[in-house]
């Protein structure tokens, strides 16, 4: 893989075309504040991923709507919230695969699909800002400290990875903590899908503080192996 420098994070959204290139996967859901690893072999998603590393790096990562298993070769429908992804570093084997890391950006909505002379699928969307991010309360701090107690007791320690106790004792933005954990949880498809959705930092975090207290959430391995599409 190649390495990422700091401006492979970066984001500008004043810049942002508004046009994403939409990847769908059944299962999956990114989230902002976090990365993902993907391991692309279709040829129309290859031809994605070169299109986005010739430009902006930006790839919205798309969760299929039910239903969508007899029409996954065309274009089955996805949910309409997606996040907004970039490519922070990529390996290309030498038959045309590629080993990415999409990096959460943003939550955007998509508006209408494209029809663009290519394999793959592209679309409109629209930024959604995160709510509630004003000065932490009470409420706050409650939430929080639910958060890192049930992610906690999930994650074993054998499976942390070094720093990642340091991360979670910080003073993380809600929302951004909420997300890290959505995402390290192994959460029902529906719910994953219903957090990204939900911009509010608070309604999101208890949410996912609801559904951990309901029954015992396995983890994913941490950080994720590689997705395939």
């Amino acid at each position: 893989m190649n390495p990422w420098n700091a401006e492979d994070l970066q984001f500008d959204e004043h810049t942002f075309s508004g046009i994403a290139r939409l990847f769908p996967l059944p299962d999956v859901v990114l989230y902002p504040h976090v990365v993902q690893p993907l391991h692309i072999f279709e040829e129309r998603y290859r031809e994605l991923t070169a299109d986005a590393l010739a430009g902006d790096r930006l790839i919205a990562l798309a969760m299929l709507s039910p239903g969508w298993e007899p029409d996954y070769p065309s274009r089955p429908a996805v949910e309409p919230i997606a996040c907004l992804g970039k490519i922070i570093t990529q390996h290309k084997f030498e038959d045309g695969r590629y080993n990415l890391l999409l990096l959460g950006l943003r939550r955007v909505r998509i508006i209408h699909e494209i029809s663009p002379p290519r394999a793959y699928r592209q679309a409109t969307v629209e930024l959604i800002p995160e709510q509630d991010v004003e000065v932490e309360s009470s409420e706050h701090r409650r939430l929080r400290k639910a958060l890192v107690k049930g992610f906690k007791q999930g994650l074993a320690t054998a499976d942390a990875p070094p720093g990642l106790e340091h991360l979670l004792e910080e003073t993380l933005p809600l929302g951004a903590l909420t997300d890290l954990v959505a995402f390290a949880l192994k959460l029902p498809a529906p719910l994953k899908q219903q957090l990204l959705a939900e911009p509010n930092a608070v309604t999101r975090a208890t949410l996912l503080v609801a559904a951990m207290r309901g029954g015992n959430l396995p983890t994913k391995p941490f950080p994720p192996p590689f997705s395939t599409n």
